[in-house]
């Protein structure tokens, strides 16, 4: 089972293309980046669970009851009398997601008590990202609980920077990201956020992962296994809503992994990396055939798609 620990929140997306201030309708998904990979990983035919926590209010038993309809395992998630259920405005022009995300909430409030450590006997990677860091006491639980993983399952880092959440904290930010890429085995970042930590000074192939992926847009993407490096082509779409789009390619990245059974020892050769890339890149496509985050098509949708019998051929799931 994947397990994936971070926020869970509402999408508010706005249903006109309007700035912010002059929208007047939205329209309610589910998001949050830990939480839109393990969806996509249960539509994908991969176990998966949540470790977070919501705000005992009428969105935390909605995110709950959603996530547990997608066959989302639900135990670690824990429920908050002190803070309310995570919410974030997105606006959609362009269809290049602008957030408005708030803290003091129910995510940044997850503590070491809550956490039930038996996980790591069922779990054969744990994934996690940056805003995770963004606030105590979230940010020290996640890196007690990925020092106590580390060694025993591999580690999965989004690097998913969120400036808004670091004003006049970008130091700590840099740091808190370089301790992430130290632990990580697999990391998953976009071209741009790459560029970012290169003008500090980060450049991320000088850390010791097994396993990099890096996301292009509609140059497709980069994976790189020591010293094999491939460029896989983007599958071509016109997106509607590309709000979920990196966490879908995260999702058919560890589900391709998962369901080849790589997980226990990530090496690779030129050709699993390059059915790998193909798969990541065509689920992150038709993610954005959708609005909202949770947008990863279902495994019995794409028997049609070369890319993704050469990963999916022979599990025993497809019609």
């Amino acid at each position: 089972m994947i397990f994936a620990i971070g926020e869970v929140l509402i999408d508010f997306i706005a249903k006109e293309e309007l700035p912010l201030k002059d929208v007047k309708t939205f329209e309610k998904h589910a998001g949050g980046a830990p939480a839109n990979v393990v969806a996509g990983l249960s539509r994908l035919k991969t176990p998966s669970a949540l470790i977070s926590k919501v705000g005992v209010d009428s969105f935390g038993e909605f995110l709950v009851e959603k996530l547990k309809k997608e066959g989302v395992n639900i135990e670690y998630i824990k429920f908050d009398r002190e803070k309310h259920t995570g919410v974030v405005f997105v606006q959609l022009i362009g269809a290049k997601p602008e957030f408005i995300l708030y803290d003091g909430v129910a995510y940044f409030n997850l503590k070491i008590d809550d956490i039930d450590f038996s996980f790591l006997e069922r779990a054969s990677l744990l994934h996690f990202g940056s805003v995770l860091f963004a606030r105590e006491p979230l940010r020290s639980t996640v890196f007690k609980v990925l020092k106590k993983a580390k060694g025993k399952i591999p580690i999965g880092y989004d690097v998913n920077i969120r400036l808004d959440l670091w004003r006049g904290r970008e130091e700590e930010m840099l740091r808190d990201i370089q301790e992430g890429l130290g632990l990580a085995d697999i990391i998953k970042i976009g071209d741009g956020e790459l560029e970012f930590l290169k003008e500090y000074g980060i450049d991320i192939k000088n850390f010791d992962f097994e396993l990099l992926a890096i996301t292009k847009g509609e140059r497709g993407s980069e994976i790189i296994h020591r010293d094999i490096k491939i460029e896989v082509p983007a599958h071509k779409v016109k997106p509607v809503d590309t709000t979920g789009a990196g966490d879908a390619f995260t999702a058919a990245l560890l589900s391709a992994l998962w369901h080849m059974d790589k997980l226990s020892n990530l090496e690779f050769t030129r050709e699993e990396l390059l059915k790998i890339g193909k798969f990541a890149n065509l689920i992150a496509a038709l993610s954005t055939l959708k609005r909202g985050a949770w947008s990863v098509p279902r495994i019995e949708e794409l028997k049609w798609y070369k890319e993704a019998k050469e990963i999916i051929t022979g599990i025993k799931f497809l019609p």
